[in-house]
């Protein structure tokens, strides 16, 4: 079973200045907490016990908010607001630990998910891009799927959504035999970087949700510096892929990329008119700004 999950945080957030100069962009909220809360969630459902966070001298913010805070719960318990005490102290189960490590380069993906080489160990793991919210209301999430298919058949995953056509220029694409049902896996040839528009070899983009095997680490040791001149995670699955099968899984839920400030402002729609306190009256404030 998968029980550890690499959260790489580490980056500085470009995409979403001026905001993340001083916030680290993981730590946005998205309604009522911060993004990465979200993805903390996704990774405690499908059962990870371990949170290892790659991050940066910027970003203790992050640490600090899945620490406990001793004099702010003291303060919420005296004056009875055990509502909010409640939320502050389970935003992390009990049974599950988080862990930092810091990423002393911004040397790429690649070189992030190999900081945490030492707390992974000799386990096979996940990593979860924090940019990316993954929403899947069907109460077994994509990530669940992942981990059940990994351990099935021992193979890789790389999560993939469908994109228009016209769009593949802007992402990672997959090179697959033929498109998967969603929920389903399929072994896949490769992946390619941003291929131009009606020569891409499917419209599967890559999504942010791998399952690795604890030897992606030794690969990592020995990739060498590719685009960016930065470690990239992808050129050591291509390395793994010489001797083991990588299936691509494509993804039953919705994606909401909060690095940008689009795919941010979609995400805090959506996720708003869930909540379950603030649900009807944020969709009732939309009617009316539509009038």
């Amino acid at each position: 079973m998968i029980k550890k999950a690499v959260l790489p945080v580490a980056g500085l957030g470009t995409r979403f200045l001026p905001a993340s100069k001083s916030i680290p962009k993981e730590m946005v909220t998205v309604v009522d907490r911060p993004a990465i809360e979200y993805v903390v969630r996704e990774a405690v459902e499908a059962g990870i016990e371990q949170i290892i966070l790659v991050t940066h001298s910027s970003k203790a913010s992050i640490e600090n908010y899945f620490d406990r805070n001793f004099e702010l719960e003291t303060t919420l318990e005296q004056k009875k607001k055990f509502d909010l005490l409640a939320e502050i102290t389970q935003i992390v189960p009990p049974h599950v630990s988080v862990v930092s490590v810091r990423q002393p380069q911004p040397l790429g993906l690649g070189h992030a998910v190999l900081c945490a080489k030492s707390i992974v160990g000799q386990d096979d793991f996940a990593v979860l891009l924090p940019d990316v919210l993954v929403k899947d209301d069907s109460g077994r999430n994509d990530l669940t799927r992942m981990i059940a298919r990994y351990d099935a058949v021992q193979a890789a995953q790389i999560m993939v959504e469908a994109v228009p056509d016209n769009l593949v220029d802007q992402y990672g694409i997959v090179d697959v035999d033929h498109s998967p049902n969603e929920g389903e896996s399929v072994a896949m040839q490769g992946i390619v970087e941003k291929p131009a528009v009606g020569s891409a070899p499917s419209n599967l983009s890559v999504v942010g949700r791998y399952i690795l095997p604890a030897k992606i680490m030794h690969l990592l040791e020995n990739t060498p510096k590719g685009a960016g001149n930065e470690i990239q995670l992808t050129d050591a699955i291509a390395m793994l892929q010489e001797t083991d099968t990588v299936e691509a899984y494509r993804m039953q839920g919705q994606t909401f990329d909060c690095g940008s400030k689009v795919g941010y402002l979609k995400a805090v729609l959506h996720y708003g008119i869930q909540h379950p306190k603030l649900g009807s009256e944020f969709k009732q404030l939309i009617q009316e700004l539509n009038l």
